[in-house]
């Protein structure tokens, strides 16, 4: 049998040491957040179906070397950029014009994204993750108990800062696309945690004599194979959309990251975390009792 518990020191080290360094990162170089949040201009351009993305790239970058770039439909190539005004935007749909032998028509759309709109989206992004995670904890603990509520949530706060951590360490831009990546994240670990929860439950019910730390090796186990195989294929197929769907890149790469730590923390976090409490639930117990 995989004893997990026993382990708990190297699995919230391995955590701690990720969101460490990711925090190092955040707060000496910040998130490396896009044009949704710190304003900037999105083209969309109409190349038709034959267009090089490698050669638009390098037309672009000579104008907006940190430019965001992708395909649109197949046909449409989507820059946005923090440092594009409305004449290098002009001069860089010259250049993509006399290049392809586009017409004016060919700009779909260009849109300027103010610094206070991405204000706003922080604001909502994080009410919405509080609200979450709020409403998560409450379930849980009306399902199980509030040991299990608390659990679940820490476990929750874990997988946002990883997955934040891992964008902060890599300078991966952060659009609006995150943040709902995020929210599905908080909704498929809980759902993860929730298959282990529910086997310790039946098993604190069954096994009276056992201590916490060996109901939640004995129900970890017995769910570890599900619990893998299910976000391997989920992971698998994430996988192959982010490789074979650019478009949808932005919400699909953080959902790689936040289902793996997922998977990871239902195992190795939240089972620990609520040992824990258990354990300091029984030690008031016997203080009072004495």
């Amino acid at each position: 049998m995989f004893k997990v518990i026993e382990k708990t020191k190297i699995w919230f080290s391995i955590s701690l040491a990720i969101i460490l360094i990711g925090s190092i990162f955040m707060f000496t170089r910040g998130l490396n957040f896009g044009i949704d949040f710190k304003g900037g201009t999105k083209l969309v351009v109409e190349l038709g179906e034959n267009f090089n993305k490698v050669e638009a790239d390098e037309i672009v970058k000579q104008y907006a070397p940190n430019a965001v770039t992708k395909t649109v439909e197949k046909t449409q190539y989507e820059i946005k950029a923090k440092d594009l005004d409305e004449t290098q935007s002009a001069e860089v749909f010259n250049a993509l014009k006399e290049k392809y032998s586009l017409e004016d028509s060919a700009l779909v759309t260009q849109t300027q994204v103010g610094a206070s709109v991405g204000k706003e989206l922080t604001r909502n992004a994080i009410v919405a993750i509080l609200i979450a995670c709020i409403a998560m904890l409450i379930y849980v603990a009306i399902r199980f108990e509030f040991a299990f509520g608390v659990a679940a949530i820490l476990a929750l706060v874990h997988d946002v800062l990883i997955t934040i951590s891992v964008y902060a360490i890599f300078d991966i831009p952060v659009n609006t696309p995150f943040i709902a990546a995020i929210l599905t994240i908080v909704g498929y670990s809980i759902n993860d945690t929730i298959v282990i929860f529910d086997r310790i439950r039946e098993n604190v019910r069954s096994m009276r004599r056992k201590t916490p730390t060996e109901i939640a090796n004995i129900s970890i186990n017995k769910t570890l194979a599900r619990s893998i195989n299910t976000s391997l294929t989920t992971l698998i197929i994430i996988g192959a959309v982010n490789i074979f769907v650019p478009t949808v890149r932005e919400f699909s790469l953080p959902l790689l990251v936040g289902i793996a730590v997922g998977a990871y923390s239902s195992i190795f976090i939240a089972a620990p975390i609520w040992v824990i409490l258990k354990g300091k639930k029984k030690s008031k117990k016997s203080v009072k009792a004495a």
